[in-house]
């Protein structure tokens, strides 16, 4: 196959925001499992919420007349008739000349019209002292403050925060449709690459792309699966790319030893159209971005480094956006670079770093040490162009 010149890493996520549809299956999900979830259905209120006045205050419920000349130094007695609760309201009747104990959201009682706060009153056995005036519907939370019945509580598309996840509650739901989570194949490819926790034969590494792939799938919203390891041989990626059909995104790692990204790329070309076949960035040039039966295919750097860099970068945005999440909003922070790094200068660098005191210290090693990741805070970006960023210089830093 042909090569053709590496995208920018501009034009990668512009080509990747063309690939692949978000989800369109849904599923009912129980109210403890909803919250980041992406709502399928509005939701309308079928009744008022709350469906009586309540007490916003602890204190008495009483008449507001009944306080037009109460004051610190005058106060006004007042009878106590009886006691409502939160969950147990009054039987009695508010009247003039009487007040009945009320707790915060508690049923303000027939008859009342104002809740007067614990602290302007004086309680001695039966008999209540208020020593403030209070106006009509005063520390009162109305019927259906909250949510009127027939009025849309939640749309279809919200995520589903802490406080949403509250709003199914307070309409007496056990659960919602929700979106399903974009199903995502990851398939590691490699004669040198052996299961975690098999022995190790001459030359071979543990697998670390599949669980680190798969921690970014399932960061952003996707449910990862992933396939048996591959061969290094162009049959076995071609049979696992058509077996992974009923997959949102197909993630392939690997298959780049001895010129073997070729092959990759043949299988891809071969079930469908590539879009790009490398990214001018550092680390995670050899990337490779297919569009299969409409599915997104993404051949990924077999180096743990560059392709978790990539997956940060990449597949991330990607799969949120399958799984109609909002994107992710950076954390960038200034530092101080500790040292000058270089850089090729005719690609993008992400270049990692660890924070102390406003202090950058460079953490990248080599595209294979996945230890120049987890041990770094984040990353800075050189652009093309630039060859070297000077020690002291002012750099920002995005946080992972």
């Amino acid at each position: 196959m042909t090569a053709r010149p590496l995208v920018t890493i501009e034009e990668a996520r512009r080509l990747l925001s063309e690939a692949g549809a978000p989800v369109t299956r849904t599923e009912t999900c129980a109210l403890e499992h909803l919250h980041g979830r992406v709502l399928a259905r509005a939701l309308v209120a079928a009744n008022d919420v709350p469906a009586f006045a309540r007490s916003a205050m602890d204190g008495f419920a009483i008449r507001a007349a009944d306080t037009a000349a109460a004051s610190r130094d005058s106060p006004v007695p007042l009878r106590v008739v009886d006691e409502a609760w939160a969950g147990h309201p009054a039987t009695g009747t508010v009247r003039s000349g009487t007040a009945i104990a009320i707790a915060t959201g508690g049923v303000i009682p027939e008859g009342a019209d104002a809740v007067v706060m614990v602290e302007d009153t004086s309680r001695h056995g039966n008999e209540v002292s208020v020593g403030a005036r209070v106006e009509r519907g005063q520390h009162v939370s109305p019927r259906a403050s909250d949510l009127r019945a027939g009025a849309a509580a939640l749309e279809a598309g919200d995520l589903l925060t802490p406080a949403r996840v509250g709003v199914v509650a307070a309409l007496g739901l056990t659960g919602a449709e929700v979106y399903r989570r974009p199903v995502v194949a990851i398939l590691s490819s490699g004669d040198e690459v052996a299961p975690a926790g098999a022995p190790l034969g001459p030359g071979q590494v543990h697998d670390v792309n599949t669980h680190t792939l798969a921690a970014i799938v399932a960061a952003s919203g996707g449910s990862a699966v992933a396939h048996a390891r591959l061969a290094d041989r162009a049959g076995d990626v071609e049979r696992a790319v058509r077996e992974a059909a009923g997959s949102d995104l197909v993630l392939v790692s690997g298959g780049s030893s001895v010129g073997g990204r070729d092959f990759v790329l043949d299988v891809l070309g071969r079930l469908g159209d590539i879009r790009f076949q490398g990214i001018s960035v550092k680390p995670g040039k050899p990337t490779v971005l297919a569009v299969v039966e409409g599915r997104p295919v993404i051949g990924m750097p077999g180096n743990p480094t560059s392709c978790l860099s990539n997956g940060y970068l990449l597949v991330a945005p990607l799969v949120r956006r399958l799984a109609r999440l909002p994107p992710l909003e950076p954390r960038i922070v200034p530092a101080r670079l500790a040292k000058a790094v270089s850089s090729p200068p005719d690609r993008h660098q992400f270049y990692t770093v660890r924070i102390a005191e406003g202090i950058a210290e460079p953490a990248f090693k080599g595209s294979g040490d996945i230890t120049s990741m987890a041990r770094a805070d984040g990353y800075f970006e050189i652009p093309v162009g630039v060859g070297r960023v000077d020690a002291g210089a002012t750099i920002h830093v995005t946080l992972f």
